[in-house]
């Protein structure tokens, strides 16, 4: 079947739904306990000076990795407080929050938290093999093979930490969320109606995934390190603390390579480690979780069909 160019949508699983982002809006969906959907909308405002970095390559990856942590933390949030509450509550919850501290500030927190908690953790996965391929110096001395073994430590603690938390109840289910958050964009990017079963018939593995930037930051970060001195261990540390941004960078637009050379049968494979690791990331959905995939893509398509006719109006 003939793909056509669409424009492009990106996606994240968050608890009990999916959240879709487009060109003027973000939208989650989530099953709330009395398996009704709900809808969460949040405008896409860039502001200048963002709009401009973001056209930059390799600046623009460090501006979409803040936003899409800001935004996400504040989508996971609504998902977190709405699914535990009984909907006969709603209105005097929203009620509460009237009273309570303004809503931009709030927002503001969430942000800041998802920001932080990503660099956060980046800085882990980052220093922790750094340490542990300095400990191995001795049996591993040369400057490549250790720039290797931390590579090689960083991915193994990736893996084991994605493949850990996928046995929590809580965590499956998102990854279950995340493959049908693939499944939907796969359908829609190959013209199929999205229906529950041409979803589900479709692939739980995308070429954009945010999984595939991850591991693409492991690769990245072999070429980048051999260009800094390892020695000593202290400059070692600064240096790969310095060079996250370049890492992250780097790695964006790498991915972003790749999924354009998707079709190019030779080229295909360079975007096949991060479908590797999406098999850890991504779990079959049920149907009810595609519903909800496919209910929160339709709502961002409604809402991106609304701005765009009243753009075009403004213009006439």
């Amino acid at each position: 079947m003939s793909i056509q160019k669409k424009p492009a949508y990106g996606g994240q699983a968050v608890i009990e739904g999916v959240m879709f982002g487009g060109k003027h809006h973000y939208v989650t969906a989530i099953r709330r306990n009395d398996q009704s959907i709900d809808y969460f909308h949040l405008p896409r405002n860039s502001q200048p000076v963002l709009s401009k970095l973001k056209k930059i390559p390799f600046l623009r990856g460090i501006i979409a990795i803040i936003e899409a942590s800001a935004n996400g933390s504040k989508h996971l949030n609504f998902a977190t407080e709405r699914f535990e509450v009984d909907p006969e509550d709603d209105e005097k919850i929203l009620e509460e929050k009237k009273k309570s501290d303004s809503k931009l500030a709030m927002w503001l927190g969430i942000a800041a938290v998802g920001v932080i908690s990503f660099f956060f953790g980046k800085v882990i996965f980052t220093l922790l093999p750094v340490f542990l391929a300095a400990f191995m110096k001795p049996l591993v001395p040369s400057d490549f093979g250790q720039i290797l073994i931390e590579g090689a430590f960083k991915l193994l603690l990736l893996l084991a930490y994605i493949y850990a938390i996928a046995f929590t109840p809580l965590i499956k289910r998102v990854f279950q969320y995340h493959g049908a958050e693939h499944k939907v964009i796969n359908a829609y990017e190959n013209n199929l109606p999205l229906t529950v079963e041409n979803v589900q018939s479709s692939s739980r593995l995308h070429y954009r995934c945010g999984s595939s930037f991850i591991l693409f930051t492991v690769i990245v970060g072999v070429f980048v390190y051999t260009l800094v001195p390892l020695d000593p261990l202290w400059l070692r540390v600064v240096n790969r603390l310095a060079l996250i941004p370049v890492v992250l960078g780097i790695s964006f637009e790498v991915l972003q390579l790749t999924n354009k050379l998707r079709d190019v049968p030779v080229l295909r494979f360079l975007g096949y480690p991060g479908l590797w690791l999406q098999l850890l990331t991504t779990k079959e959905p049920t149907d009810d979780q595609v519903e909800v995939a496919i209910a929160s893509f339709n709502e961002l398509m409604r809402k991106e069909k609304e701005t765009e006719t009243a753009l075009s109006e403004q213009i006439v």
